[in-house]
């Protein structure tokens, strides 16, 4: 009970002194949300947008109440710490009595745990520039919200809190979002708002013309080379820190924005070729006995899942398929099933299936119904034993998969078989002590 008015009463003054800074500074405000892809996107835009200015993103998924508030005021979480919680608010007292240095461009991850958070954000955020990333069937979070309409509603709401003469970026390829907007504007709520739409679809303002995944002389994977087409104009970009196809919405993102801000196309094309996705979100990093793991083991989503899967049906060389699978997270009454939809889809890409978790076991069930060999279908309580397990049975050239929600911990199972483990600090995701000490 204590915590609980502790934190409402943090996150309240929190709140109003973010208020008080934006109406202070007058930063530009780009917000990035949707399902899948929130954090990648904001990665991509700050990297495009710091070709013409300074600008502040979102650190790693700051994307709640609280976490967008702590970005706007440029410090971070305290934790369980009311000394350090009283020093954050007393910085953004300076802020506000103070003028100083401030970011011209802020890049903010806005997520939704329940109803009505996005609205209630939106309302004092006010956006320049709002994204709207993906919608899949099977939302995360959908277990707090009636419905996975009622979710989409809510994050499609930060659309609609665009400043009027602002900008809106969907993307085109998403049934539900094309929907979802399209029912927005006939309700009126985004005149006044540009909308530019991205993806593959040839309805897209800007598009992906082509894409292949490239090797270097020795065969190992180079990374992405594609073409972005917009106006006329064909744009060749190459990635080679990206591997799948799903990847380039974020540089779409990134690019969409750019052009938005008004920044040349050849600086913001030079940006985006040195993105690098942030750790554990589908890094590609060289493994024990001349294998390669793709690590994806951030978070997990069934849209998320079904992308890491596309890519690495689609990955170069002849090795085993191998995938690594831990429960997702915050999915309801959905749980079972889309587990077991996953295990269905695993069986057609991998030799070898380690799933970990309870809500994984589902994964397996999937996997047996699809006629998956047995034998070659392993199942462990916790990250640390399938990674020590997995270490005895890797051979030369296999590709490893490892995906799964936070609470799973799979970056465990990548330290266990990553070639350079000394290199885990700056490669893997959750290496703050924080986290370690969970």
């Amino acid at each position: 009970m204590i915590k609980a008015i502790f934190r409402h009463l943090i996150v309240s003054v929190l709140r109003w002194e973010a208020i008080l800074v934006l109406r202070r500074y007058r930063p530009k405000i780009v917000a990035v949300t949707g399902s899948v892809g929130k954090t990648s996107a904001k990665d991509a835009i700050a990297l495009t947008l710091r070709t013409i200015g300074v600008v502040r993103e979102s650190p790693k998924s700051y994307n709640s109440e609280i976490g967008v508030p702590l970005t706007i005021l440029g410090v971070p979480s305290a934790w369980h710490n009311p000394i350090n919680w009283s020093k954050n608010i007393l910085h953004g007292l300076r802020l506000i009595l103070f003028r100083t240095s401030y970011p011209e461009w802020l890049v903010l991850e806005v997520g939704a745990d329940r109803v009505g958070d996005i609205q209630s954000l939106g309302r004092w955020l006010k956006p320049d520039v709002a994204i709207l990333t993906n919608l899949p069937a099977v939302p995360v979070h959908v277990e707090y919200f009636p419905s996975p309409e009622a979710l989409f509603a809510e994050k499609a709401s930060l659309l609609s809190s665009v400043k009027k003469g602002g900008t809106v970026i969907i993307n085109e390829d998403d049934e539900r979002v094309r929907t979802t907007v399209d029912k927005l504007i006939s309700q009126k709520k985004l005149t006044g708002r540009k909308i530019i739409r991205i993806g593959w679809d040839k309805s897209s303002d800007i598009r992906v013309g082509s894409e292949h995944l490239s090797q270097n002389e020795t065969n190992k994977p180079n990374g992405l080379v594609c073409k972005i087409d917009y106006e006329g104009h064909t744009i060749p970009l190459r990635l080679t820190q990206l591997y799948g196809s799903h990847q380039l919405y974020a540089i779409l993102a990134g690019f969409a924005v750019g052009l938005v801000a008004g920044g040349p196309i050849l600086p913001v094309t030079q940006a985006l070729e040195t993105y690098t996705p942030p750790p554990g979100r589908g890094r590609l990093i060289e493994g024990i006995k001349g294998t390669w793991i793709l690590d994806d083991s951030y978070n997990a989503s069934p849209a998320a899942m079904g992308a890491a899967l596309e890519t690495l049906k689609n990955f170069p060389g002849g090795g085993r398929r191998i995938a690594i699978l831990g429960d997702m997270l915050e999915l309801g009454t959905y749980t079972i099933d889309a587990h077991r939809e996953i295990g269905k889809l695993v069986a057609k890409i991998c030799e070898l299936i380690i799933t970990v978790g309870v809500r994984a076991k589902f994964i397996a069930d999937g996997a047996r119904e699809s006629a998956f060999e047995p034998k070659k279908l392993l199942h462990f309580d916790n990250p640390t034993e399938a990674g020590k397990a997995l270490d005895k049975l890797l051979t030369l050239g296999d590709i490893v998969l490892v995906k799964g929600s936070q609470a799973g911990r799979l970056e465990r199972v990548v330290e266990e078989i990553m070639l350079h483990p000394e290199q885990k600090e700056s490669l893997l995701a959750r290496q703050e002590t924080v986290w370690k000490n969970k």
